[in-house]
C-alpha cells in the first residue's frame, strides 16, 4: 500500500497548477471578477449561500470563482469556511410579515392587501435566447418600482382567522442547530426544516416533482411566494433589548394542501413551509412540498411508502456534500481492496473450471 501511494506530492502539485491554468482560461480574455459574479450571477450566488449555510454573497462569489463554477465545489467551500467562524450569539426570529418584497404573488387569492408583485422572475419570458447579450455594451432599462408596504402580512392568515388552515405554533425549546451537530432520527420538523434549506436543489425538486405525480398524497397549491430583504436582530444583554444588526434576502414559500380532519377536528388545509437564502424559488417550492409529504404521520395519514414521505431517506440523501464525498471517494485508491476481490474471482473461476472438468471425465 506505501508504495501506492509513494512519490504521489509532486504528481498533486502538477495536478494543482494545472487545475490553476484551466480556472484562468485564456489569458487573452479578461478576468471575471469577483463582482462581476456577485452582480451578475445572482441566483448561481443564491444557490451556494443556502446550501453553504452562509450567507455572505462576495465569499459565495469567491467560491464559484474558485471552484470553476462547479456550484456544489462551491457549497463544499463556504461549508467549509463556515466551520471556522467563531459564533457570537443567536439572532432572534425574522418576521418575513414585514419583509420589503421584491416579489410577492399567490395561486390561491386574486386580490391581496398589498397586492401581488411580479418582481424579477423568468416566469413570463418566452425562453428564447437573446443573442443581444453575446454584445458588449448591454444597455439596461430601469424597471418601475412602487413602494412597498412595511407590513405585508401572510395570504394563510386570513385563511387562519376562519379557522380553515391548521394553525402552528412556534417550538417552546431551541431547535437543535445541524450546522454544528450531526443529523439524528426521528428529526422534529425544526430539524427537518433545516436539512431541507440545505438539501440539494434538484434533489429536492425531483422529490417535490413525485409528490405532484402522485407519489404521495400532497395535492398542494401555493398559497404566497414573496422574496425580499427581512431585519436580522439580535438581543444585546447590556443593552436590554434587540438591535438590528443587518439585511438579508429570503425566499418564502407557504402552500396549502389538501384537507385533513378527525372526529374531534373538522376538515381543513394543511401547510408546507420553505425558506431559503436569496431569490431561489424553485428551491422553497420545492421544499414546501416535500416539508409537507414528510408529515403524514402528525396527521394520521398512511404512509404509502415513497420517497418523499420517507425521512431518512430524504434527509440523508439530500445533502449534496456527504453525497458528493461518499461518491467521489471511489476515485481514491482501492488497490489492496481490488486486489482481494481479483483473487477471489479467479480462485471462483478456478474452482469452477476444475468441477466442469471433473464433469466432462
Amino acid at each position: 500500500m506505501y508504495v501506492a501511494v509513494k512519490g504521489g506530492e509532486r504528481a498533486i502539485d502538477n495536478a494543482h497548477a494545472w487545475l490553476a491554468e484551466e480556472r484562468r482560461g485564456d489569458t487573452t480574455v479578461a478576468e471575471l471578477s469577483v463582482d462581476q459574479i456577485k452582480e451578475q450571477l445572482k441566483l448561481a450566488v443564491n444557490r451556494v449561500m443556502a446550501e453553504g449555510s452562509l450567507y455572505d454573497p462576495d465569499l459565495a462569489a469567491l467560491a464559484i470563482k474558485q471552484a470553476r463554477g462547479d456550484l456544489i465545489e462551491a457549497i463544499f467551500l463556504i461549508r467549509a469556511y463556515r466551520t471556522t467562524l467563531p459564533r457570537f450569539g443567536n439572532s432572534n426570529p425574522v418576521e418575513t410579515s414585514k419583509m420589503a418584497c421584491e416579489r410577492r404573488i399567490s395561486a390561491t387569492f386574486k386580490d391581496l392587501p398589498g397586492g401581488q408583485v411580479l418582481g424579477p422572475t423568468f416566469d413570463y419570458t418566452h425562453r428564447l435566447l437573446d443573442f443581444k447579450l453575446a454584445a458588449e455594451g448591454e444597455e439596461v432599462q430601469a424597471a418601475e418600482r412602487e413602494a412597498e408596504p412595511v407590513d405585508v402580512p401572510h395570504v394563510t392568515e386570513f385563511l387562519n382567522k376562519e379557522g380553515l388552515i391548521e394553525e402552528t405554533f412556534p417550538e417552546e425549546t431551541t431547535p437543535p442547530d445541524l450546522t454544528r451537530g450531526p443529523l439524528e432520527l426521528p428529526a422534529e420538523r425544526a430539524l427537518r426544516l433545516q436539512a431541507l434549506t440545505r438539501s440539494d436543489e434538484g434533489f429536492t425538486l425531483g422529490l417535490a416533482y413525485s409528490t405532484q405525480r402522485g407519489y404521495g398524497r400532497t395535492h398542494a397549491f401555493v398559497g404566497e411566494l414573496r422574496i425580499g430583504e427581512v431585519a436580522v436582530e439580535m438581543d444585546i444583554p447590556e443593552l436590554g433589548f434587540a438591535i438590528e444588526i443587518g439585511e438579508v434576502t429570503l425566499t418564502e414559500c407557504e402552500t396549502v394542501n389538501q384537507f385533513v380532519g378527525s372526529k374531534s377536528q373538522p376538515p381543513q388545509f394543511t401547510r408546507g413551509y420553505g425558506l431559503v437564502f436569496g431569490q431561489n424559488e424553485r428551491k422553497s417550492i420545492s421544499m414546501s412540498l416535500v416539508d409537507r409529504a414528510l408529515r403524514w404521520e402528525e396527521f394520521g395519514e398512511d404512509n404509502e411508502g415513497v420517497p418523499a414521505q420517507d425521512a431518512e431517506f430524504v434527509l440523508y440523501h439530500g445533502d449534496n456534500i456527504q453525497a458528493t464525498g461518499f461518491l467521489e471517494h471511489i476515485k481514491l485508491p482501492h488497490y489492496v481492496d481490488f486486489q482481494a476481490e481479483l483473487e477471489l474471482i479467479r480462485k471462483l473461476r478456478a474452482e469452477a473450471a476444475a468441477e466442469q472438468k471433473e464433469a466432462a471425465e
